[in-house]
This record gives C-alpha cells, structure tokens and sequence, in this order.
C-alpha cells in the first residue's frame, strides 16, 4: 500500500522559537463540527458568534492556559470555530533565562492536553502556520480572526 507523502508546511531552516508573531490554524480530526455551532445574525445578536460546546470550552480554557505554561508566549487573538480554529500566537522570549518554546511544541501541547481532558483525539495531524512577518500582515490577519464567525456559511471549512 502506497502511503501519501505529507506536505512540509514548515519554512525550512526557519528558528521557530525567535521573537516574533505567527497566525496557526489547526483543524479538528475528519473536520468534525465538535466545538459548538455559530450563533447567526437575528438571534438576539448584533453579528454572529461562536456558542461553544463542552469541547470548545476545553480548547478555550487551554489556549488561556498557553501564557501561563510558557511565560514568554501570548496568544494575542483567537477565534475557535465549528471544526477549527485559529490564533496569533506571539514569542518574546528576548533575555529570558529559559529558552523560548517552538511554535510546533506550543501547538502539540495545546493539542494533547485538550485531547486528554476531552477524553478523545479531537485534532488532525499537523496544523497551519505562517509567520507574520509585519503590522500590516497582523492586521490583516486580526480582522480575518476577528470577522471569521460572520463568514461561517463561505468558511472553506464549512460543513453542514
């Protein structure tokens, strides 16, 4: 049996513990819609929201756990949707005494306590990331973490 080659999607020779911000998007496992439903417009709700499942609120109470696990790491912004979710995840480790962690070991920390404490995998293998390179790109990625519940019926993530 032919095993299909995953796709590096990690910027070679790159040092993924240096200062500096990165927008992740990790995805559940088979895309299931576990972490709850998008509230839409006309419910009483000025724009929609995500309403969080038990599962979502895991996740949540884990990426509010990431600043305290690492003291030199700051989820800046996230949003958790229906089947993903995702986070400006940003490093400062500049003169501190213990090395800052990689994006790559935050993410697999995040994912396997939220896993243990949901009691099942709720991850896909791998995540998304790219490095915000500038306040423009931050921005830009801000407002699309920001407006992501509005566009739910366009998400390309969308699943009914």
């Amino acid at each position: 049996m032919d095993v299909p080659n995953r796709k590096i999607n990690r910027l070679q020779n790159y040092n993924y513990s240096q200062n500096g911000a990165y927008f992740v998007t990790i995805c559940t496992k088979d895309k299931q819609c576990i972490f709850g439903e998008v509230v839409p417009v006309g419910a009483g709700i000025d724009r929609p929201k995500m309403e969080l499942s038990n599962i979502g609120k895991i996740v949540e109470g884990c990426i509010n756990e990431v600043s305290k696990i690492y003291k030199n790491v700051n989820v800046d912004k996230f949003v958790i949707m229906p089947n993903h979710m995702h986070m400006i995840i940003e490093i400062n480790g500049c003169g501190r005494s213990m090395p800052a962690p990689t994006v790559s070991s935050i993410i697999c920390q995040l994912k396997s306590v939220s896993s243990k404490q949901a009691g099942i995998v709720i991850w896909q293998k791998g995540f998304y990331d790219h490095i915000i390179r500038n306040q423009n790109d931050y921005d830009s990625i801000w407002n699309y973490i920001d407006t992501n519940p509005d566009k739910w019926l366009e998400d390309e993530y969308y699943k009914v």
